[in-house]
């Protein structure tokens, strides 16, 4: 373990122990004494054994929200899909510590409700920032709820994936699982909005205009037949 910093010798003599013994069957003197270093260090860099196998979410959750908070309206979801990336990156350059964690939380149930909550924070945070960008207006605050829990599933769909070893190109996959997340609220033309049609027809525009207007605005009448049908009849 030369050349490891006390922190990390900590952590990769924690995953030993818990894959000889067991998360319960393991303590932190154990874990302290496994790498070579006292008590008190173990608690100058963990504060339970549990820390030990988590990342430092502290400090990732203020990269996201640093990054989200350098965008603008107009790149707010590049931002989003930036700082979706930030967070699966993250756990792949843990490559193999990622995976036992994985296991761990998969078999231990404290662990798994620990992860859960850890996820709600980031859930929690993209949904901030989306309520901010999509403003007050009508079904604004639902929108956002909605896009954040979307981002969040899209990423652990992948990261899953990555962890099962299904993924060869995790940040591919996620790039293509975003697009799908932003396509489900992309085009969604609310109050205020316009449709542009582009189409061909026989008829003048003005005598087209009126219709067109009427269509917007209230659908097509009760038994309105198509262009193409109207040829066709």
């Amino acid at each position: 373990m030369s050349g490891r910093t006390a922190r990390e010798r900590l952590a990769h003599a924690a995953f030993q122990l818990f894959d000889e013994r067991g998360y319960e069957g393991t303590t932190v003197d154990e874990i302290a004494e496994r790498a070579g270093v006292g008590r008190t260090t173990f608690f100058r860099h963990y504060r339970t054994k549990e820390d030990v196998i988590f990342p430092d979410h502290e400090r990732l959750l203020d990269r996201i929200a640093g990054r989200l908070a350098t965008s603008r309206t107009d790149t707010a979801l590049t931002a989003v899909s930036e700082a979706v990336r930030l967070v699966l990156l993250h756990y792949v350059d843990e490559g193999e510590v990622a995976r036992r964690r994985y296991r761990l939380t998969s078999s231990v149930p404290a662990l798994r409700d620990r992860e859960i909550a850890s996820v709600a924070r980031y859930q929690r945070l993209f949904k901030e920032f989306l309520a901010r960008w999509t403003g007050d207006a009508p079904g604004a605050a639902l929108r956002a709820e909605l896009m954040a829990a979307c981002l969040v599933s899209a990423h652990n769909h992948v990261l899953r994936r990555w962890l099962r070893g299904e993924a060869a190109d995790p940040m591919a996959e996620v790039d293509t699982a975003l697009r799908e997340v932003l396509g489900l609220f992309s085009g969604q033309a609310g109050e205020g909005e316009t449709h542009v049609v582009a189409f061909t027809s026989r008829h003048p525009l003005d005598h087209l205009l009126p219709a067109l207007r009427r269509l917007a605005t209230t659908g097509p009448p009760p038994g309105h037949r198509t262009q193409k049908e109207e040829d066709q009849a």
